[in-house]
């Protein structure tokens, strides 16, 4: 009786765990790009009406030329209350790489969106980066990424909502995004130390140093840090890595806040980084830590009513659509988080969310925002909280180990939360290219891009300038503001003036 045939079955070979981190930071790259991809052509507003082009002049041919050019400006802007010579440098090289792009063709409204997404989806691989320090209890990059990958891109990309004129996704995202960025990946290596050895600590100090030089949001990362150590059970093999970087900021902090406090005392200061400590701030600090959530920050795109685009709801579907069928295949691959991580992470979430909360609700700023109810209005401090409510969601979804399926069903719900942001963000960018102003800034851009040397380029630039005071209130301030920026521009384009009847050279 002839033998059965014994069938030799293999397991179908998954993906290797680098193809799952590969896949997952590419997804949270570009999750942002695809909410943000409807304002692309948002027209620059406020500082950046004149900045791009003065930096990107003066530092176009030179760019060492912006380390000193910051530390000669540092006397000015402490007597005004404000210090931030590293994060000045940086927005300098944020706008130098806009305005560079005009030498590929491309006008600085267009060219300030484009470095802003490209930190927007910095901020998402940093997100998920710190996601999967406090979560995972290996080596990190060496073991698959667990189910906190699949969901974290979508989470965050929900809540990039161009929720104001003072939100990140409009103004500074370049650099509000990089820095959040900055923060979110110190504190994931912070997470990730071990034992440190004694001729690090002087670096390490060094590093501390730095977070206190660079911007207010950077202030938040030790605070950050210490929290994710402990929560993380690793305050043992840390804690010498976080005091000697705790030693290295302090001394700076604290010498630059006497500093600022010695001049604020005796004169106005800067109102967007003064400290406002009083009972507005109490009131404030509740309504900043849901600021982030997407259907507050919604209302606060589309205030003042209008048509919201069916189209880019549709497109932004499909794009995401994708994204997410390659989460929910990678799903089953995926390691499980445990009730201990996933509370790591909730207690990192939140303190992310107080942190910036606070920081946000001591501006006089946002206080005046707060007692107007404009409670989804977007402020520096969405670049930070808007990680933390990410982290948040993804992180409460896990403290009840939802099966796969159930994450399979967030996942979707997360993606629909991202089309509405990518519509709103469009309702957004229709509203503010609605008015003249904003018309104006993108000719302004165009021209500088395609500079025009003969006669008739000229009385066109001049015809421009013109309007363009007619329409900015602010007299001869005004006026000399876009002759500083414009010219920096053109001299660096072309040799001349913006305009030669009124061309100012290139002093500042």
């Amino acid at each position: 009786m002839p033998k059965p045939r014994t069938e030799m079955r293999f397991a179908a070979a998954g993906p290797s765990a680098g193809a799952l981190w590969r896949r997952a930071l590419l997804r949270a790259a570009l999750a942002p790009l695809v909410v943000l991809a409807s304002i692309v052509a948002l027209a620059p507003t406020a500082d950046h009406k004149y900045n791009v082009y003065w930096h990107g002049g003066l530092f176009h041919d030179d760019p060492p030329r912006i380390v000193p050019d910051t530390l000669d400006s540092l006397p000015g802007y402490l007597r005004n209350g404000n210090f931030r010579p590293l994060g000045r440098m940086l927005e300098k090289l944020v706008d130098l790489a806009a305005y560079t792009l005009g030498d590929f063709g491309v006008p600085a409204n267009i060219g300030l969106r484009l470095v802003s997404i490209a930190a927007a989806m910095l901020l998402g691989v940093a997100t998920l980066v710190l996601a999967e320090s406090v979560v995972c209890r290996g080596r990190l990059f060496r073991a698959e990424p667990s189910t906190v990958a699949a969901l974290t891109p979508f989470a965050l990309a929900a809540g990039l909502v161009a929720s104001g004129r003072s939100s990140p996704v409009v103004l500074f995202g370049g650099l509000y995004f990089t820095t959040a960025a900055l923060v979110l990946l110190a504190v994931a290596a912070i997470v990730r130390l071990g034992r440190v050895r004694v001729r690090h600590l002087p670096l390490l100090a060094l590093g501390g140093a730095a977070l206190a030089a660079v911007n207010e949001l950077t202030y938040l990362a030790l605070p950050l840090a210490t929290v994710a150590v402990v929560a993380r059970g690793r305050w043992v093999p840390g804690r010498r890595a976080l005091a000697a970087l705790w030693l290295g900021f302090l001394p700076v902090f604290g010498a630059v806040r006497l500093v600022i406090k010695s001049y604020c005392d005796t004169g106005p200061c800067y109102s967007a980084s003064d400290v406002a400590l009083r009972p507005a701030s109490l009131e404030a600090f509740p309504v900043r830590a849901i600021a982030w959530l997407p259907p507050l920050q919604w209302q606060s795109a589309i205030r003042g009513g209008g048509a919201l685009s069916a189209l880019t709801l549709v497109l932004a579907l499909a794009a995401l659509a994708v994204l997410a069928r390659t989460a929910q295949r990678d799903l089953r691959r995926l390691g499980p988080v445990g009730r201990p991580a996933a509370r790591a992470l909730a207690v990192v979430a939140l303190t992310l969310i107080a942190l910036g909360a606070a920081l946000a609700s001591l501006s006089a700023d946002v206080q005046q925002l707060v007692a107007a109810h404009r409670w989804g209005q977007g402020w520096r401090d969405t670049a930070v909280v808007a990680p933390g409510g990410a982290l948040l969601l993804v992180a409460t979804a896990h403290l009840a180990r939802p099966r796969r399926l159930v994450l399979g069903g967030l996942i979707a719900v997360l993606v629909a939360g991202c089309a509405v942001t990518a519509t709103v963000n469009k309702r957004f960018r229709d509203t503010v290219m609605a008015s003249p102003v904003a018309r104006l800034d993108d000719r302004l851009a165009q021209e500088v891009a395609d500079f025009d040397p003969t006669a008739a380029g000229a009385a066109r630039r001049c015809a421009l300038r013109a309007e363009f005071l007619a329409v900015n209130p602010g007299g001869a301030r005004v006026a000399r503001r876009f002759d500083t920026a414009f010219d920096a521009a053109a001299r660096q384009r072309a040799g001349r003036p913006f305009c030669p009847v009124t061309g100012r050279g290139q002093g500042r």
